[in-house]
């Protein structure tokens, strides 16, 4: 798929599965984490809530399981067992060509549900982090993915409106944040890139 980003002043990335391959080494730690709590591993549902925190996905868990499970006990061992295994993630190449050409083209952040430590040192390892126009992580917001936030004070950080920025996600609840916030989203998928208007399908993106 080709896209024309010609209208966009600004491109909004998310980190884990998007522009870093993390997302095995994520869920290999959630795998390790389900093992010591003993609750149930759902790779592909652990999947789906990419973007959001790890002490999030806690609460999640314990709703879909019925458990009473410690979100901020449960997160940091996920957390350190995802440290053990995820700083050599590679870059995921569709989408950090996509980085390179707009590269002082247009003003580029990355929002992600990582938190600042993190992302920092898995940025800071890619090459990455030195680049960024503004960067937004689950430290710096109160509402976290599928809400706006996130996407939303990157687009402040960068001096852009909301419509003036395109995101680059991999699930969906990375989209319904981008959505939420007036954004534009391309999804980042196993077939390559697909894109999704924030309100009509009539913008003419591809070429």
């Amino acid at each position: 798929m080709l896209l024309n980003l010609s209208r966009y002043k600004g491109l909004i990335f998310d980190m884990d599965g998007t522009l870093i391959d993390t997302m095995p080494a994520h869920l290999a730690a959630w795998r390790m984490t389900a093992e010591h709590f003993q609750f149930p591993f759902d790779s592909q549902w652990l999947h789906s809530m990419g973007g959001m925190p790890s002490f999030n996905i806690v609460r999640e868990i314990n709703q879909r399981f019925q458990l009473a499970l410690d979100p901020q006990q449960v997160a940091q061992y996920k957390m350190r067992s995802f440290d053990q295994q995820g700083a050599d993630s590679p870059l995921i190449a569709e989408t950090y060509a996509i980085f390179c050409s707009n590269r002082g083209e247009k003003k580029i952040a990355v929002g992600t549900g990582s938190q600042r430590q993190s992302a920092i040192r898995l940025l800071t390892k890619a090459g990455i982090l030195e680049q960024l126009d503004a960067l937004v992580t689950a430290t710096d917001v109160t509402h976290h993915k599928p809400h706006p936030e996130t996407f939303v004070r990157a687009s402040e950080l960068l001096d852009l409106s909301p419509q003036e920025c395109l995101v680059f996600e991999d699930t969906a609840l990375g989209m319904q944040a981008a959505h939420a916030g007036g954004m534009d989203c391309v999804m980042v998928t196993s077939n390559g890139l697909t894109f999704h208007a924030a309100k009509t399908p009539a913008n003419p993106i591809t070429q």
